[in-house]
Order: C-alpha cells, then sequence, then structure tokens
C-alpha cells in the first residue's frame, strides 16, 4: 500500500491481511501491517523502517512507483526482522543507502542479515540527520520490547515514527485512526502481549515520548494516530500502579465440579459489586487472558487436579502470567480433585514473578456440596475486603 500522509512523507508498508499467529504464539485476529515510511528532504531521502522479509516484494513495489532517484538513509528503529528483514533488499536497489541506527542494534543487523560494517552510520541519544529542511532526531527508548529500540522524530512535522512502541496488530484499508474503540481494542492485545512484561521501561519511555509533543504518532504496526493523547493517554493507564476493581477467573472443568465453583463464585463476586470475568481457557485465544491481565485486581484459577497438579491449559496460563507480569496484587486458586495432589504449592511455584498475596484457596473432593459452596462464599467475601482496602470499591 502506497500512500502519502503529509507532502512528500509516503507510507510505504505492507499489509498481511492472513497471519493468523506472531512469532508462532501471539493470536492476531485481524492480521497486522508492516509500516515504512519514505521521508523527503530537500536533499535527502530516508526509508524509517522496512518489512517482514515476506512482504519484500510489497515494499520493493512501493518505493519503485515513488520513482525515488535514490534513499539515502535506512532507518532501522528496531532490529526484529518484521522491521529489518527487507534491509539487504534495499540496499541492492539503492546502493548507495547508509543504514541508521545504534550500538545495540548493529551487531544484531549484521548477525541477521550479514549487512557490511560500512553501511553502518551510528547515532546516539538526540543525535540528528539533516535531510534538508527536515530534520531527524533519535530517541533511545531501550526495552520496549528489545534491548536496542529506538524512536525517530521528525523535528519540523512533529512526527514521532515508534515502530513498535505505541503499536498494535491490525491490517485495515484505514491508514489513520477513526474508530478509537476499535484502536483501543488492538492497542491493549498488543500492550498486553509484548509490552506489559517491560512495564517499568514503557513508563520511563512514555515520558520522553510525552516531552516531545508529537502531532501524529506513527508506528510500524497497526494505524497511524492523528490524537497522540490518545494512545498516550491509554498507555499511561496500563503501565500505572492502577487497578480495576475485577476478577479475572480463567478456568478448565473437566466433570462440570470446577465448572460449579465458578459459577457461584461468580454470581457472588458480581453480588459484591466486582466485576467478574471467567474465561474458558481450553482452545481461547490466550490474547483475551493477556488483554484482562492488564488491569485486574485479583486473579483465580479455577482447575481440576490433573497427575496430582493443575491441568495442563492452565499451566499454560500461569507460565502466561508469570512470563507478562500483571500488576495484580490478589491470586487464589479453587476446583476439585479426586484423591489429593500439590496444586497449590505447584500453582504458587509457577507465578513467583508476580507480587501476589495468595488468598485461602477452596479445593473440593469429588462434586461441591453446600458447605464447599459457603467455603466460596467466604473467597469471595475475602477478595471483597481486598478490593475495599485497595479503595478500588467504595465505602459505604
Amino acid at each position: 500500500m502506497l500512500k502519502e500522509i503529509k507532502k512528500g512523507i509516503y507510507f510505504v508498508g505492507a499489509l498481511d491481511w492472513d497471519r493468523k499467529l506472531f512469532d508462532e504464539l501471539i493470536p492476531l485476529p485481524d492480521g497486522t501491517s508492516y509500516n515504512s515510511y519514505i521521508v523527503k528532504g530537500e536533499n535527502k531521502v530516508a526509508l524509517i523502517d522496512t518489512v517482514d522479509p515476506r512482504k519484500t516484494g510489497e515494499l520493493l513495489y512501493n518505493l519503485k512507483k515513488l520513482k525515488l532517484e535514490k534513499i539515502d538513509y535506512i532507518i532501522s528503529n528496531h532490529a526484529e526482522m518484521d522491521h529489518s528483514g527487507s534491509i539487504p533488499n534495499v540496499l541492492k536497489l539503492f546502493p548507495n543507502a547508509k543504514v541508521v541506527t545504534n550500538k545495540k542494534a548493529k551487531p544484531l543487523l549484521v548477525e541477521f542479515m550479514n549487512i557490511p560494517d560500512d553501511k553502518f552510520i551510528l547515532v546516539e541519544e538526540n543525535d540528528t540527520v539533516n535531510l534538508g529542511g527536515r530534520t531527524l532526531k533519535f530517541i533511545m527508548t531501550p526495552w520496549v520490547h528489545w534491548p536496542e529500540t529506538m524512536v525517530t522524530y521528525l523535528v519540523e512535522d512533529k512526527i514521532l515514527f515508534t515502530c513498535d512502541f505505541l503499536a498494535s496488530h491490525i491490517a485495515t484499508n484505514e491508514l489513520f485512526v477513526k474508530d478509537k474503540s476499535k484502536s483501543l481494542e488492538a492497542s491493549k492485545r498488543y500492550y498486553a502481549e509484548i509490552m506489559m512484561p517491560f512495564r517499568a521501561m514503557v513508563k520511563s519511555d512514555l515520558k520522553k515520548v510525552k516531552n516531545l509533543e508529537p502531532s501524529m504518532i506513527a508506528p510500524s504496526h497497526g494505524q497511524i494516530h492523528l490524537d497522540p493523547s490518545f494512545i498516550i493517554g491509554l498507555h499511561e493507564k496500563w503501565v500505572s500502579d492502577e487497578m480495576e476493581n475485577t476478577v479475572l477467573i480463567p478456568y478448565v472443568s473437566m466433570y462440570e465440579s470446577t465448572q460449579k465453583l465458578v459459577n457461584r463464585l461468580v454470581y457472588e463476586l458480581q453480588d459484591k459489586g466486582i466485576n467478574a470475568v471467567p474465561i474458558n481457557v481450553v482452545g481461547v485465544d490466550i490474547g483475551k487472558v493477556a488483554i484482562e491481565l492488564v488491569d485486574t485486581a485479583t486473579i483465580v484459577m479455577a482447575s481440576p487436579t490433573v497427575l496430582s497438579s493443575v491441568h495442563p491449559a492452565m499451566a499454560y496460563v500461569a507460565y502466561l502470567a508469570n512470563v507478562l507480569k500483571p500488576k495484580a496484587h490478589f491470586a487464589s486458586l479453587i476446583g476439585s480433585y479426586g484423591w489429593g495432589g500439590r496444586e497449590v504449592d505447584n500453582l504458587i511455584g509457577m507465578l513467583k514473578n508476580l507480587k501476589l498475596e495468595f488468598i485461602n484457596p477452596v479445593l473440593v473432593k469429588g462434586t461441591p456440596k453446600e458447605e464447599d459452596f459457603k467455603r466460596i462464599s467466604k473467597l469471595a467475601n475475602d477478595i471483597f475486603k481486598k478490593h475495599m482496602d485497595c479503595e478500588l470499591i467504595e465505602k459505604g
């Protein structure tokens, strides 16, 4: 897709409508895009990021349609292949171009694509490249989400090219965000699955971005933001310590015993004014779990005992939560068993990266009975008190 986003500035990237998984792990319900941009100055031309190698042909086609006589600089904000993988092909088409990146990215680009040493120009924090009437300024944003990531600011036009930062996975012909509710959903999924483990670093880098006061944010996945305050504000909320009055209940039930416990817990929590979100994790789009993990205050994992521990599907959810490092404060476990097991100890071990206060679990032998449902009521009340203490529920 080739589109002019401002005079002399072009989107030359590619849409990937059919991609269903990223890194063979992250579900892409709306596909994705690989955004690449041409910026023309009076004297020089820069290409900001390239595209996934599978879409190299589309990028080269767009560049040829622009009838460019030259590209002077290829800006590599991030060495991951979906943004850097087409650099060698662009260098073949424009052999005099130089790859502009930072000292942490260079060795990765050399390792991944054998780019010759003399092709690089290395930049540091606040360094600039003059295109003639247009200035590119480079801001280091490490760990959003690799150690070498940076963003590029087009000073005169106040456009910030953020690569993976403030991005979303979505393929659409609408280059600019129009439907903010749809953008919110895609952006939150992207943050949850990719950026949440680096929440502290995202918080720090957000301050850098905000201080630039950009008028446009152009990431390398998803749509362009003409209202930067919208996407910056969302991320400020997500990286904050602010939690919502929500209990996420991922669950598995083999013979309905655990399902009955979940149903009662949901009812009890809702009756106390707490938003309960049950998600059956068998065959689920795991991105839905990740999205709910962003803001939830409490996680209650519900699982039957399988081979003396939690169900494998629940173990995967626990692994996911452990690596995503959400800001939840509280956790518990409910479930059923036949002859016994070490569900609780194993689950606590799986969540060792999280700073969680564990609330007494409810484990039931066989089918739940009335006394078991009373224990569920107590669990709901314990959660209510914890949320009250965190001022997630209004007192009085």
